[in-house]
């Protein structure tokens, strides 16, 4: 078999593939051999054909048989091949039977990026102490206890800070609606009725809480705020925007008391010193989480930032996609405006292939230390990993394995064991320095 390979850029190559006609005469030959002993043939016993006969009566079938395993042969040769790590083929190309009775074909591949690897061990990288702040758990009391926040309605006086205002508003630009002004969609700043907002100036466009003090219920208001230039909307930037401004119903927020009968509340037979254990606990936990997966990120990070190479094009663009669709969904869980979401389609794309270029650009990394150290995912890790999953999703093992083999994820199991594997390697591998900041990016 003659495979011969033209790399190209962006990770490509093309793969022209000769199979020489002896190979597939015998090929030919095992598959007839094993259709004449089990064919079914009016007239003869099973099996007992004459092979000329079957030849003729499963032709179409015993040619796509030869076909498929002949291709199939072909692939399986070139993965093999140590200087390619193929990571996709496409169906064949210009399939063409050669006069001497061969067959010869085209394929594109995708390869693995060629990288060369920095040194890895040892990186130093600075994180934020393991130590959990108190002032994280007293924070978490304060969400709970807002939790359950009663609120009253106030009366014989105007909105002041720390107020809820429940509000209409509509949004003008040099006398236009903001999406008549604008030609599209403008999401949030169209407008809303019955919209609760804190009287404080970080919860809303800045300066409108400004406008709203001194404000009483069934009083409206134009709020003039000029718009920073660091404004999402570029068209808007820099520009003096009226909100009109109808107060409906001014509220204040009245807290339970922190206390041994507020923990009962929340987790019954627990006291208040019970609940804050549980939630140091807790957050000490998750704190331990999130700096592995920082260490980890300022590791890759480093790496990447020694380590110059291509990446495939089809993995870029699905992988952008990818984040793009995830974007869109955390968007509406949140409850985002479809067309503000529409209105900013760019600036998502362009976070979205950003990080879908990280997010490869670590991939392949990891996949080549990998390569470099040996590291693999045994059957009995793979075999673990799926019972583990089995019991997340209250499954049979057996039946998530159909699963995962019919949908082809299998083998992304494997490699994500892999990855988490080589990450551990790289952890235990480099220099770790706390700093005293104990703020933990994100």
């Amino acid at each position: 078999m003659n495979l011969v390979v033209e790399k190209q850029p962006n990770c490509s190559a093309t793969l022209r593939v000769e199979i020489p006609a002896q190979n597939v005469k015998e090929r030919r030959q095992q598959i007839v051999s094993r259709y004449t002993g089990a064919a079914r043939v009016p007239g003869f016993r099973p099996g007992k054909a004459p092979r000329a006969i079957v030849e003729k009566r499963f032709a179409k079938a015993i040619g796509e048989e030869l076909r498929e395993e002949l291709l199939g042969e072909a692939f399986q040769e070139a993965f093999k091949r140590d200087d390619l790590h193929i990571l996709e083929a496409s169906q064949p190309e210009d399939l063409a039977e050669l006069p001497d009775g061969g067959i010869a074909f085209v394929t594109k591949l995708t390869l693995a990026p060629e990288i060369t690897l920095p040194e890895y061990k040892g990186i130093r990288i600075i994180v934020p102490p393991a130590a959990l702040p108190e002032s994280e758990v007293e924070g978490e009391l304060r969400q709970l206890q807002e939790r359950f926040t009663e609120y009253t309605d106030i009366e014989g006086r105007g909105a002041a800070t720390g107020d809820f205002a429940v509000i209409d508003y509509h949004c003008f630009i040099e006398g236009k609606p903001v999406a008549e002004f604008l030609g599209k969609a403008a999401g949030f700043l169209e407008g809303r009725e019955g919209f609760w907002v804190k009287v404080d100036e970080g919860s809303f466009l800045p300066g409108f809480a400004a406008g709203l003090e001194g404000m009483n219920p069934g009083e409206s208001r134009d709020i003039a705020l000029t718009l920073a230039e660091d404004f999402p909307l570029t068209e808007l930037r820099g520009r003096e925007m009226i909100v009109h401004t109808t107060l409906k119903e001014l509220k204040a927020a009245e807290l339970p008391v922190l206390d041994d009968a507020f923990a009962a509340r929340l987790v019954p037979g627990k006291t208040l010193a019970d609940l804050t254990g549980l939630i140091r606990n807790h957050l000490a936990e998750q704190r331990r989480q999130r700096i592995d997966e920082l260490k980890a990120h300022r590791i890759l990070d480093a790496l990447v930032a020694q380590a110059e190479f291509e990446l495939p094009e089809e993995y870029v663009t699905r992988e952008t996609q990818a984040q793009a669709d995830a974007m869109v969904q955390r968007g509406i869980d949140a409850g985002v405006d479809a067309d503000e979401i529409q209105s900013r389609q760019d600036e998502l794309f362009a976070n979205a292939s950003a990080k879908a270029i990280g997010n490869l650009r670590h991939h392949f990394l990891l996949r080549e230390i990998a390569r470099a150290e040996g590291i693999e995912a045994s059957d009995a890790e793979v075999a673990g990993h799926i019972q583990q999953l089995a019991a997340q999703r209250n499954v049979q093992p057996k039946q998530l394995v159909k699963e995962l083999r019919t949908r082809g994820q299998l083998r992304e199991i494997r490699n994500s064991i892999i990855v988490t594997k080589t990450i551990d390697f790289l952890l235990t591998h480099a220099e770790v320095e706390e700093t005293s900041e104990t703020e933990i990016p994100a």
